[in-house]
C-alpha cells in the first residue's frame, strides 16, 4: 500500500470492517493497559459513536478512528488503530486528518482525545499533527497513566 492508494472511507459504527479492527484494538489495549483495562474499556463503547473513518487495503481493514460528540463545539477522537501489518504507511495520519475534516464539516471547532502514557506511537502521531497536551478531562482527571490532548480546528 502506498500513500497514494490510502483512501479514507467515511462509515458508521456498525461497519463490519471497523468492528473487526476494534476487536484487534481491544486485544492490544488489554495488554498495554494491564490491570487498568476494565476502567478504560467502559469509556470505549461504540454506542455513542456515529462517525467512523476506515482505511482498507483491498478487502482487509487496515486502520480506523471515530468521533464522539462531547459538546456542541467539541468531539473526542476515539478508537484510533492501525493493524500491525499496515503500520508505518501513513494510515493513522490519513485517518486522523479525515476525522478532523469531517468534524469541521459537522460544525465542531475542537478535537480532544485521551491516550495512555504507554502508547508512544499515539503520542508521536498526535503531537506531529498539532495536538497540544491539556489537563486530563472527564473520566481521566485522576488517571495518572492517561495523557489528554486537544487541537483547535480551522
Amino acid at each position: 500500500m502506498t500513500a497514494s492508494t490510502i483512501q479514507p472511507i467515511r462509515t458508521g459504527p456498525h461497519d463490519p470492517a471497523f468492528r473487526s479492527l476494534v476487536v484487534e484494538l481491544d486485544k492490544d489495549l488489554a495488554i498495554r493497559d494491564g490491570d487498568e483495562h476494565a476502567f478504560f474499556a467502559q469509556y470505549n463503547k461504540l454506542d455513542e459513536i456515529k462517525h467512523v473513518v476506515l482505511v482498507m487495503n483491498g478487502d482487509q481493514p487496515a486502520g480506523c478512528g471515530a468521533l464522539k460528540q462531547l459538546d456542541t463545539n467539541t468531539v473526542e477522537i476515539k478508537r484510533m488503530f492501525t493493524a500491525p501489518a499496515h503500520r508505518q504507511q501513513g494510515i493513522a495520519s490519513t485517518v486522523l486528518l479525515e476525522l478532523e475534516r469531517w468534524a469541521t464539516q459537522l460544525g465542531y471547532t475542537r478535537c480532544v482525545l485521551e491516550t495512555g502514557k504507554l502508547q508512544p506511537e499515539a503520542i508521536a502521531l498526535y503531537t506531529k499533527h498539532g495536538y497540544d497536551p491539556i489537563p486530563n478531562y472527564g473520566p481521566y482527571i485522576t488517571v495518572e497513566s492517561s495523557l489528554c490532548f486537544a487541537k483547535q480546528l480551522a
